[in-house]
C-alpha cells in the first residue's frame, strides 16, 4: 500500500506556483524591455533630430504655392538687377581707340553711376554719355573743362583753361587740330569740355557733332576695368 505525503506534494504545488509566477515574470519583462527598446529607439532618434514623417500628397493648393513662390524670386530678381543698372552702376564695352593709351578697344568697364548724385564731376574723370546723332551709342572721354570756365588750345597743341596752361598727364600726344577750341569757349553753367585721350584720332568737344556736354547727360564714370584680366584696376589709376 502507497502511502500520501501531503506535506511534501503541498510542498510540491507551492513549488508548481511559485515556477508559474517566475515564468509570468520573465514573460512580463521580456515585454518591458522590448517596449524599453523601443522608447529608447525614439529618444535616439529625437536626439538625431530625426523625424519620420509621411509625405504629403501634392495638391493643386501647395502646388499653385510653390509657383507662386517661383515667380515672386524671379520677380525679386529682375527688380535688383534693374536698379543696380539703372542707378548704380552697368558694364560697357570701350569700341575704339579714341582713349588709347588708357583704354582700349574691347576693354570691360564697370561704369559708376551713383557717384554724381551726390557731387558734380571733375576734371580728369573719364565719364560716359550718349552721342546725340545714334541712338544706343555712348561715348566714353574725359573731363577737360569744368562749368564756367573758359577753353582754348592754341596752335601748338597747349590746353588752356581760364588763360593758364593745363597741367596734365592724360593724352600727352600734341594735339594737331584744336577744332571749336581754337577760339575761346565759354562753359555754360552745367556744361564740360571733354577729350580722348588719343588727341588726334578722337571726335570730342572740338567738334560739333559732340560739343560741350550737359551735366544731366553724363551717364556715370568709367570706375574700374574688369577685362582683360591682366589690365584689371580702378580706372583713376590707369596713366
Amino acid at each position: 500500500m502507497k502511502v500520501i505525503d501531503f506535506n511534501e506534494e503541498e510542498q510540491q504545488i507551492k513549488r508548481d506556483i511559485e515556477r508559474a509566477r517566475q515564468n509570468m515574470k520573465d514573460v512580463e519583462d521580456l515585454s518591458d524591455f522590448d517596449n524599453k527598446k523601443t522608447k529608447d529607439k525614439k529618444q535616439t532618434d529625437s536626439n538625431k533630430g530625426v523625424v519620420i514623417e509621411e509625405d504629403e500628397p501634392i495638391t493643386k493648393e501647395s502646388l499653385g504655392k510653390e509657383v507662386l513662390s517661383v515667380i515672386i524670386n524671379v520677380l525679386i530678381c529682375f527688380a535688383v538687377v534693374f536698379l543696380i543698372t539703372h542707378f548704380i552702376g552697368q558694364r560697357t564695352v570701350v569700341s575704339g581707340s579714341s582713349m588709347e593709351d588708357t583704354l582700349s578697344d574691347g576693354d570691360n568697364l564697370i561704369v559708376d553711376k551713383i557717384s554724381y548724385r551726390f557731387h558734380d564731376p571733375e576734371r580728369f574723370d573719364v565719364v560716359v554719355f550718349p552721342y546725340q546723332y545714334e541712338e544706343d551709342t555712348y561715348y566714353i572721354k574725359r573731363i577737360i573743362g569744368l562749368p564756367g570756365e573758359v577753353v582754348r588750345i592754341d596752335t601748338d597743341g597747349v590746353i588752356y583753361i581760364n588763360g593758364e596752361p593745363l597741367n596734365e598727364t592724360y593724352g600727352t600726344e600734341v594735339i594737331l587740330n584744336s577744332g571749336l577750341a581754337t577760339n575761346e569757349i565759354l562753359l555754360g553753367p552745367d556744361e564740360y569740355f571733354v577729350l580722348g585721350d588719343n588727341r588726334n584720332n578722337s571726335t570730342d568737344s572740338r567738334f560739333e557733332q559732340v560739343g560741350n556736354i550737359e551735366g544731366d547727360d553724363i551717364v556715370g564714370k568709367a570706375w574700374v576695368r574688369v577685362y582683360p584680366f591682366g589690365k584689371f584696376g580702378l580706372v583713376d589709376n590707369i596713366e
